[in-house]
């Protein structure tokens, strides 16, 4: 990088491929009061990230066309996801409890801003495009089994970040893990990347150099409790949605029975 910190450099598979990154700057302490009304402070931010989501469908319908004639995102369709996938990783880092500063309703966020984004322009296979949404099929499982649990315990992760005012570093971890997962599905979704989504037990695996940190997620060096919170979120999820799937399942079931009564 420009700036001569750590990058995730290149991925291993394809020397040319870039991986999108998260930086998270993990703050010392959190404000309680924040913590305890965050979902409502953030009710602005779901409405405008629902017009935001709107335009990113059919700017994404547009961009699929495009790519598979120019084998790339046409620069404005880029510029615009980039954006849009920022704004929805700000907002999700905060409703995650990742950081206490407000987001900006901003596109673009001011430089000291704790949550920051990259994703690279670059050229995509047009057959993986063709195919994105049957491709992305298993990330996309992964990504909501291991949001879907975070979520599901989403009470008691709140419940200890307003107890001690801060995230316990192994929770942190795991969460933080768990986002930037969620936003490299997203950034392959959106065809701002042809690298697939990797990483959700973190980058153990590189070589990495603490010397070279620049921040808390850049690189994510997680803890075995941290990976083990990671495992709990995907079991959860899993539970969570075989639970729905059976409830609806035992609901469809007895409409069946009363119309048959009828």
């Amino acid at each position: 990088m420009a700036d001569g910190q750590w990058s995730p450099g290149r991925v291993a598979e394809d020397p040319n491929e870039f991986l999108p990154v998260l930086d998270v700057i993990e703050p010392t302490r959190q404000r309680r009061l924040t913590v305890l009304v965050r979902l409502l402070l953030l009710i602005p931010h779901f409405l405008v990230l629902f017009v935001l989501y709107v335009a990113a469908v059919f700017t994404v319908i547009f961009g699929w066309f495009a790519a598979l004639v120019l084998g790339r995102l046409p620069g404005p369709v880029f510029a615009y996801l980039e954006k849009y996938l920022g704004y929805h990783m700000r907002v999700t880092a905060s409703e995650m409890l990742l950081i206490d500063r407000y987001p900006p309703f901003a596109l673009t966020p001011p430089p000291d801003y704790p949550v920051q984004i990259e994703v690279r322009p670059t050229d995509l296979n047009r057959l993986a495009v063709f195919f994105r949404i049957f491709l992305m099929i298993p990330a996309a499982i992964v990504q909501g089994l291991a949001t879907g649990g975070w979520f599901a315990l989403s009470f008691l992760w709140w419940v200890i970040t307003l107890i001690l005012g801060r995230m316990p570093r192994p929770l942190f971890e795991a969460t933080a893990a768990t986002l930037r997962y969620q936003m490299r599905f997203s950034a392959y979704a959106l065809m701002l990347t042809p690298a697939y989504p990797r990483g959700l037990f973190g980058d153990d695996d590189l070589s990495v150099t603490r010397q070279q940190t620049r921040s808390a997620t850049r690189p994510l060096i997680m803890s075995g409790a941290a990976k083990a919170l990671v495992v709990l979120f995907l079991v959860c999820g899993l539970l969570s949605s075989l639970g729905s799937s059976t409830f609806n399942w035992s609901s469809d079931d007895s409409d069946d029975y009363s119309a048959l009564g009828e």
